[in-house]
C-alpha cells in the first residue's frame, strides 16, 4: 500500500499575514475595478469551476483576455468604488498552497450581494497568486 503525504500542515503567522495582504490587495484592487491590476495577480490559464443557469457543473480556463474581458463586463464601469466585506477561512495544504473558503459582502452602487466563494492560491517566489476559482453562476460565461 502506498504512503499518502503528510497534508497536516499548520500555516505560520508569517504564511497567514501574507495570504491577508493579498487579499487586501485583490479587494482594493477589485474595489477601483483595476481590473488589469486584478489580472496580474492570477496565474493564467486560471481554472473557473462553476455552474451554470441550468444548474449544471462546468469548468473551463480562462486566458488573461477571457478574465480581463468578463470581469470587465461583470463590474461594469462606474466611478464609485465597490466595497467588500469578507470573512475568509484559508486551509493552508502547504506552506505554498492554500485554498481559502469566502463569504462576502459586496456593495455597488447602492446595491448589496452576497457572495460565497473559493480560491486556489499558489505562492511563488514568496508571491501568491490565485490560480482556480470556484464560484457558482459563471457558468453562463463559460
Amino acid at each position: 500500500m502506498t504512503r499518502l503525504p503528510d497534508t497536516g500542515y499548520v500555516p505560520t503567522a508569517e504564511d497567514r499575514a501574507s495570504l491577508d495582504a493579498w487579499f487586501a490587495e485583490y479587494d482594493a484592487r477589485s474595489a477601483r475595478r483595476d481590473i488589469e491590476r486584478m489580472a496580474d495577480l492570477a496565474v493564467f490559464p486560471l481554472n473557473l469551476v462553476s455552474d451554470d443557469a441550468a444548474g449544471n457543473g462546468r469548468s473551463a480556463q480562462w486566458t488573461r483576455e477571457q478574465f480581463v474581458a468578463t470581469m470587465t463586463q461583470v463590474m461594469g464601469a462606474g466611478d464609485q468604488d465597490i466595497t467588500f466585506e469578507s470573512t475568509r477561512t484559508p486551509v493552508f495544504v502547504s506552506p505554498s498552497l492554500a485554498v481559502v473558503f469566502s463569504d462576502s459582502v459586496m456593495t455597488a452602487q447602492g446595491r448589496t450581494q452576497h457572495l460565497r466563494y473559493a480560491d486556489i492560491l499558489i505562492r511563488r517566489d514568496g508571491e501568491w497568486a490565485f490560480q482556480t476559482m470556484v464560484q457558482s453562476g459563471w457558468g453562463d460565461n463559460l
